[in-house]
């Protein structure tokens, strides 16, 4: 009861007094009021946990049952408020009519003292209850589905995945870098019947030749150099579960080949065994590559695309979501002022301005982490349009200013991508071919030709 606040509505101005005088060591606060017509005032300004009221007023309502009206007033716009009755001995069966239109319990005057501080802590402990099963409630809906946004584009994403989340149908999850493909695969598994089962994540676009047999369908003992025990490959391990593989669209032909047999057969066969071995898993795909380009054959398999694309969902970038951008802002920043310790409780206008006009090529991703670094370099109660930061490399000024050094021959275009990719990644030619949509081999060829 100590962070309780309670109301009090009574016309005996003595009991009020009485009623106050017990409650005060009590509870956090406490309101009183002769008044019944002010009931609904007080609760607009003040936060109140628990309502006494009393049955009965000389008030304008000579319904001879005034409290029933005021309980109905109550609940009807501040249902989580509990109310208990102060009835009169003789009407009982008022104080029961209560209870079905609402009221949490009901004290027959006059009481024990005992006897009212049981009756309101049992009621406020139902309070207390009640908002522990809402978070726990509100925390299994955000852990099934953590997607935040009310734009129409993602009430549409919202509305596409659960109809297509219940069924076994293959996904393909298409979307610019940072939009959170990888959350619309965990929550396609969330709501699917293999929700039990395992789901296992794969970067495919980030293996090489030689790893991805092995680490898509295991290997025996001795199948390799290194092979120096039996292996399961990532499809065992998401049997009767859910396999994601993202970046599928940067993986070669040569592997799209042996994935389409492993999908068409329902079966894998791992690296120095003859032995073929069943698999059952529901298949979800991401990638960033726009489908009419993965509609080339000469970069993917056609045959390949109707077998993992039987539902397509389009995730949509972060500049169409309209209002969405300050309900993820203020996401991110609730969860960074908690990790870091901060005190900072909102954004000030200027800031909210700036996130509603920044265009976030790096969508998402790029709004969490400008969150975060803003939270750690804050110093004020609140973030101010000074302390969101942004790449400047993404900018459209940037992107204008480099315009005019960007060479106009393809060749040389490639060769400068290239170049800068090689660059970017210190010479790791793995994160460079990922990153330009290449295979590591296509990629050595090109720095062949270019004399990179």
């Amino acid at each position: 009861m100590k962070k309780a606040s309670i109301l009090v509505v009574d016309d005996d101005q003595d009991l009020l007094t009485a009623v106050r005088i017990l409650l005060r060591p009590k509870v956090h606060q406490v309101f009183i009021e002769p008044n019944p017509e002010n009931l609904l005032h007080i609760l607009a300004k003040e936060t109140v946990d628990l309502v006494l009221l009393d049955m009965n007023f000389k008030s304008t309502i000579h319904t001879g049952n005034e409290g029933l009206y005021w309980l109905s007033a109550i609940k009807d716009k501040y249902p989580h408020i509990r109310v208990v009755m102060i009835t009169a001995y003789g009407a009982v069966d008022l104080a029961v009519k209560a209870l079905k239109l609402g009221a949490s319990d009901f004290i027959v005057k006059p009481w024990h003292n005992e006897q009212l501080l049981e009756t309101l802590e049992s009621a406020i402990s139902e309070v207390k209850a009640q908002t522990k099963r809402s978070k726990v409630s509100e925390k299994k809906t955000q852990e099934d589905n953590p997607l935040i946004g009310n734009s129409a584009v993602m009430e549409d994403l919202q509305y596409k995945i659960s109809k297509v989340a219940p069924t076994d149908a293959n996904i393909l999850i298409m979307g610019e870098n940072g939009t959170g493909k990888d959350v619309i695969a965990q929550i396609i598994h969330k709501q699917s019947l293999r929700r039990d089962r395992s789901y296992v994540k794969v970067d495919v676009g980030s293996l090489t030749e030689t790893l991805f047999e092995s680490e898509l369908f295991g290997y025996k003992k001795g199948a390799f150099t290194d092979a120096r025990e039996d292996r399961k490959g990532r499809f065992e391990h998401a049997h009767a579960g859910t396999l994601f593989l993202d970046e599928i669209g940067n993986i070669s032909l040569h592997q799209q080949a042996k994935l389409l047999s492993v999908l068409q057969n329902r079966q894998v066969v791992p690296l120095g065994s003859a032995d073929p071995v069943p698999v059952d898993i529901r298949l979800l795909s991401a990638t960033n590559v726009p489908l009419r380009e993965l509609a080339d054959e000469r970069r993917f398999r056609k045959d390949l695309i109707y077998r993992i694309n039987t539902v397509e969902i389009q995730v949509p970038p972060l500049r169409e979501r309209g209002e969405d951008v300050v309900l993820l802002g203020e996401h991110f920043l609730t969860h960074y002022t908690a990790k870091y310790n901060k005190s900072i409780g909102g954004f000030e206008a200027d800031a909210l301005q700036k996130l509603r006009k920044y265009h976030f090529p790096g969508n998402v991703r790029e709004l969490q982490y400008s969150i975060e670094r803003a939270v750690i370099m804050s110093e004020g109660q609140a973030l101010r349009a000074s302390d969101l930061l942004f790449s400047p490399i993404e900018s459209p000024q940037a992107a204008e200013a480099n315009l005019a050094d960007q060479p106009r021959n393809l060749e040389e275009m490639e060769r400068k991508a290239i170049q800068q990719a090689i660059d970017r990644y210190s010479g790791n030619i793995s994160k460079a071919a990922k990153e330009l949509g290449l295979t590591r081999a296509a990629l050595y060829r090109r720095m062949e030709k270019y004399d990179i």
